[in-house]
């Protein structure tokens, strides 16, 4: 989950100097994405420091996912809600295949995060060491 939130980073900073920045040659990916490219050009300034707020939290979540933080796993379990509800409404929009699998993805990922395997794995912000169920016991 950390190195996702690496990669996610780098989209969400891409797509912020893309759309702060545009005709450059880093425009050229957005050829993946050109119908999301032309819906954002309108709004190119909000929409680029959007972006870049959104890479500083990955960023930042990607650190404190490594570092085992509740507030990391919880920053993750939001982000992931976010986007199983995008994929909701692509669903409602008609965009089956979209929808259909980033549900899917994102469903399983959420049941991933929530699982007790995985939350018992961060500390409460400021603890260094074992995971804060195991500290209780010493």
């Amino acid at each position: 989950m950390g190195i996702f939130f690496y990669f996610a980073m780098t989209m969400a900073l891409y797509a912020g100097i893309t759309l702060l920045h545009p005709g450059t040659v880093l425009d050229g990916l957005w050829s993946l994405n050109s119908g999301a490219h032309r819906e954002l050009l309108p709004f190119r300034k909000p929409a680029g420091m959007f972006f870049v707020l959104l890479a500083a939290v990955a960023a930042t979540t990607g650190i404190g996912w490594f570092r085992h933080r509740v507030w990391a796993w919880r920053l993750a379990v939001l982000g992931i809600c976010a986007q199983v509800f995008g994929d909701c409404a692509n669903l409602i929009r008609g965009d089956l295949l979209r929808g259909g699998a980033g549900l899917l993805i994102g469903g399983a990922l959420l049941l991933y995060l929530l699982s007790s395997n995985i939350r018992q794995n961060f500390n409460p912000a400021g603890e260094v060491g074992a995971p804060a169920d195991q500290k209780a016991a010493h």
